[in-house]
């Protein structure tokens, strides 16, 4: 009798936790409603420059790497093929929507350790930071191949404009209360 009070203690636990995961994506989703969808892949992208083969980690807020970007799935990992064109950056998405970053819309590209719950050695991540509407977010792809990386980020910022275009909205990171900053 005991085991099985331990054995109904733990699926209850189980449970709970699984009910709380969802309800936190659930009030996610709620206050992400209004980040427009990224665009479509436009019919004429023009030859492959580059292309890679990885895992997709998310997008995220800019320089806050724990704020997923749950809408439009933007926010769940896997594997892909990252393409750059003249036009902008192709990620293709096994299972997921493909996420189109025009070229003009890009404001840099750099190499880090980590985010949103993927955390590898260091520089072990490409990190885009582009304009999705007016919100500047950061998409992580980590390459299969090591060597990759160097070369799919000199692919990325060749595109980069001269002059990023300018963020009209920015949000600030939460104080350690939980509220945003003036």
């Amino acid at each position: 009798m005991e085991y099985l009070g331990a054995v109904a203690v733990t699926l209850a636990i189980i449970v709970v936790i699984v009910a709380l995961m969802a309800l936190g994506w659930r009030n996610r989703l709620r206050r992400q409603a209004d980040v427009p969808a990224p665009p479509d892949e436009p019919a004429g992208l023009g030859p492959v420059l580059y292309e890679a083969e990885g895992q997709y980690v998310a997008t995220t807020t800019a320089g806050d790497w724990l704020d997923r970007i749950a809408v439009h799935g933007l926010g769940l990992r896997g594997n892909a093929v990252v393409s750059v064109h003249a036009s902008g950056v192709l990620i293709t998405r096994t299972g997921a929507r493909t996420v189109f970053i025009p070229r003009a819309d890009l404001t840099s590209v750099q190499l880090a350790g980590g985010m949103a719950g993927k955390f590898v050695e260091k520089e072990g991540l490409v990190v885009i930071t582009w304009l999705l509407g007016s919100e500047r977010v950061d998409t992580g792809f980590r390459t299969r191949h090591a060597a990759h990386k160097a070369q799919l980020v000199a692919a990325v910022a060749a595109l980069v404009p001269a002059d990023p275009p300018a963020t009209t909205h920015h949000r600030t990171p939460p104080t350690p209360e939980g509220r945003e900053q003036p």
